[in-house]
């Protein structure tokens, strides 16, 4: 198809610049080779895409499992019922690929079993299918539910068993639990122990520990990588390994290189001690009250607090003061490891322009707090966090940056200015570094932002009405380009786990290698070239593929 296509290309522009004014102007005597190449152009770029044989696929899955446990019930053959479209947009959280392409998608597999995982893999590679892998469905560009080749998707959700030890101080968590799932669990073994991983509860822990997950305790502890010692993985040959039987080279891969690798089944995680009482709160500041004043100081100390001490600034637009204005809020929420008194201490210290009062603080376990940083009101019971949406009625779209020297006031007011154009709702989010993740060295694994970082950007946007997707697009764009001058450069750095296909991206069923080194070295920085390697030594057909994955490549 690619060769028609850039055939008929061809044949057409030739007939553009032989004849340029009597193709151009159709006359009647071109006007019939004009139409037949403008048919052939269209008949070819909307060609059928051409499936594999799906019916030995089917066969094949079947013939790798037992009746102890049948793959039927996994299996969801793509249709237009409102069973299979359950089915896909139950774990599809971004409303922008909430339709599913009929033209590539032939099946949703929803493990069951391990053996199902293995059968999929072995099966699809056998008959030329692809596989996406989706755990909680975040992924932000889509990428673990969407391609344009045929394909199936794996999907986690049903593998989501947790088992914590206490004395080990440690846990088994597979790839479908979601971190609100994982909190709960360590909650009911121990009220002193936690594991440093993101906010949002209904995130799928297989996706979020393989990007490199960070936290509110990231500042003490460091992120989800940082605590994983060991690791369930099926290759490409559908083989069960672990640690021992993986390497050392490919587990420091799958430690936020993300899913080039192989299928995450597992993850086991060192727990973390906290103490009984911390404290957090959740402070304002609009720019008519200095906000723009207040986040320039925080710029300059957040990553300099005790590591017991993590402050996000938040900056949105809202509604201001009179009636049609809108404003920036900089929202300053913060966890501390410890009682009021001795955090009152630090902020009067350290920051008191942010004018923090004691009746701003609350203190609480530290399951408690992972309700206050999901926005849940005070006195939610804890079993929320166990909840599963269903669907989704938002459509999202993030980038990221980091920054390595403190945004001058005039920037940031740029910045401002830019959001104030947004039509949709619009935020930034300023995660502070310091602590321990400038101990971790880069090469610790795959995750190379380390040492060097005041703080992390993530830029979001949402939107209800799908006619916004193009401008709040567009927006987004022109917010990254305002922000270019303030963050890192050579390259630009982005966060893996906050997808960004602007950065650079392959076909889908193709890694182009230079396209991949651009997205490459903006998330992985120098551990690309040993990621390339490990992928080349590991899947050397690079059956386990995605727009945005790791080629193959021997690095010399």
């Amino acid at each position: 198809m690619k060769t028609k296509m850039k055939e008929a290309l061809v044949f057409l522009l030739f007939l553009t610049n032989k004849f340029p004014k009597k193709f151009n102007s159709c006359s009647k005597k071109k006007e019939t080779l004009c139409v037949l190449c403008l048919v052939l152009l269209i008949s070819v770029l909307e060609a059928p895409v051409t499936k594999p044989n799906f019916g030995k696929f089917i066969k094949c899955l079947r013939d790798r499992t037992t009746p102890e446990n049948p793959i039927t019930d996994a299996l969801s053959i793509a249709d237009n019922t409102t069973t299979f479209l359950s089915s896909y947009v139950s774990y599809t959280k971004n409303k922008r690929f909430s339709s599913p392409n009929f033209k590539t998608l032939l099946a949703i597999i929803a493990a069951k079993h391990v053996s199902h995982v293995q059968a999929t893999v072995v099966c699809a590679k056998s008959n030329g299918i692809q596989i996406r892998i989706r755990s909680g469905g975040h992924d932000n560009e889509g990428f673990s539910y969407i391609s344009s080749v045929p394909f199936v998707i794996l999907d986690m959700h049903n593998l989501r068993s947790i088992n914590v030890n206490v004395s080990s101080k440690n846990a088994w968590i597979q790839a479908g639990a979601t971190l609100g799932e994982l909190y709960v669990k360590i909650n009911e073994a121990s009220q002193t122990l936690a594991f440093p991983a993101g906010v949002c509860p209904t995130v799928g822990a297989g996706g979020h520990i393989s990007g490199g997950g960070f936290g509110n305790l990231m500042r003490k502890f460091g992120i989800t990588v940082d605590h994983v010692i060991d690791a369930q993985l099926i290759d490409v040959k559908g083989k069960l390994l672990n640690r021992a039987a993986m390497g050392e080279d490919l587990f420091w891969a799958i430690r936020g290189g993300g899913s080039s690798f192989g299928v995450i089944l597992s993850w086991k995680i060192n727990l973390v001690e906290v103490p009984k009482i911390l404290t957090v709160f959740k402070v304002n500041k609009t720019l008519e009250q200095g906000g723009t004043d207040v986040l320039y100081k925080w710029q300059l100390v957040a990553n300099k607090l005790p590591d017991s001490l993590f402050i996000t600034a938040w900056p949105r637009t809202v509604n201001g003061p009179k009636p049609g204005e809108r404003t920036i809020a900089v929202v300053f929420y913060a966890q501390f490891l410890g009682p009021t008194d001795k955090l009152m201490e630090i902020m009067d210290q350290s920051f008191p322009e942010l004018e923090l009062s004691r009746e701003d603080c609350h203190e609480m376990s530290w399951i408690n707090t992972t309700l206050f940083w999901a926005n849940y009101p005070t006195g939610t019971a804890k079993s929320v966090l166990l909840d599963r949406p269903p669907t989704n009625s938002v459509s999202f779209k993030s980038k990221s940056d980091f920054v390595k020297e403190p945004i001058p006031k005039k920037g940031l007011e740029k910045l401002w200015k830019t959001m104030f154009k947004f039509n949709s709702s619009v935020s930034l989010q300023f995660n502070p570094y310091g602590g321990v993740m400038d101990q971790i060295p880069a090469t610790a694994t795959a995750f190379p932002h380390r040492k060097g970082n005041l703080f992390k950007v993530q830029y979001s946007t949402m939107w209800f009405d799908a006619n916004a997707t193009e401008s709040s697009l567009a927006m987004m764009k022109e917010l990254f380009e305002v922000a270019e001058p303030y963050v890192s450069s050579n390259p630009r750095e982005a966060f893996f786990n906050f997808r960004d296909i602007d950065i650079g991206s392959s076909p889908s069923g193709e890694t182009n290698v230079d396209e991949a080194k651009i997205y490459g070295y903006k998330y992985f920085l120098g551990n690309l070239k040993r990621l390339m390697d490990v992928k080349a030594k590991y899947d050397p057909d690079n059956f386990f593929k995605n727009e945005q994955s790791i080629p193959p490549v021997r690095v010399k």
